[in-house]
């Protein structure tokens, strides 16, 4: 066989050889930059805290319920070092825990209106309403209860008026006269306070849901009261 059809075959194999390298360091390269766009892509952007502006009618538990808060509103509490009796005003600015449904900024929300926040349940300034709303908050805190139980316990107390007070019984007679729908006096609606509601003991809600943990405690169950308690 001819010495140049030898070498042939040679050079060829160092052609390919050196194209291969080239075309293996292009891949390598173009590799690189595509990775480097995806990570670019793939990064999250800074996330802001959201915050949300307390409406008229707002406790801890509605807000955390409503926005959808992880950790409830002992998380909301927390973030914003918020401690018993965890009242808040209307147009306080809280910031929310990671995780939260988006509220409107603080810096751009309307002034707070007597209208309470749209969204989810919403209940009827009446007797009905405020055992609803009561019986809502209580299944959240693990507080058992009947609408029956708190209506029919709510009529033989105050016949439903949220302002009702006995200036007469002994309570009354040691300063602590009961107060409220459900008859309560401030040293038991203070330990039985339902964190989330208004630290006012006037309030139907807050007085409700302070009065069923009472019963719960010492009775089992604001349905097991049939009588002053």
């Amino acid at each position: 066989m001819p010495l140049h059809a030898r070498k042939r075959p040679s050079r060829a194999r160092r052609f390919l050889a050196g194209g291969a390298t080239t075309a293996g360091m292009f891949a390598l390269a173009c590799s690189a930059a595509l990775g480097a766009a995806q990570t670019a892509e793939a990064a999250p952007a800074a996330s802001t805290p959201t915050v949300y502006t307390v409406q008229p009618g707002d406790h801890l538990a509605s807000i955390a319920r409503t926005l959808h808060v992880p950790g409830g509103w002992q998380a909301i509490a927390t973030a914003n070092h918020i401690s018993s009796p965890y009242s808040i005003q209307p147009g306080q600015a809280l910031t929310l825990p990671t995780g939260s449904t988006p509220a409107t900024p603080a810096s751009s929300a309307p002034a707070p209106s007597s209208t309470p926040p749209s969204s989810g349940q919403t209940y009827a300034n009446n007797l009905d309403g405020w055992i609803r709303h009561a019986l809502a908050i209580m299944a959240q805190n693990g507080i058992p209860g009947t609408y029956n139980g708190i209506h029919r316990n709510i009529i033989r107390e105050s016949s439903g008026n949220p302002n009702a007070v006995n200036n007469w019984d002994s309570n009354a007679a040691a300063g602590h006269p009961s107060i409220g729908l459900l008859q309560v006096i401030q040293p038991t609606f203070n330990a039985y306070h339902v964190p989330g509601t208004s630290s006012n003991i006037y309030d139907p809600v807050a007085n409700i849901t302070a009065a069923c943990n009472y019963a719960y405690h010492r009775y089992g169950s604001i349905d097991n009261v049939n009588s002053a308690y």
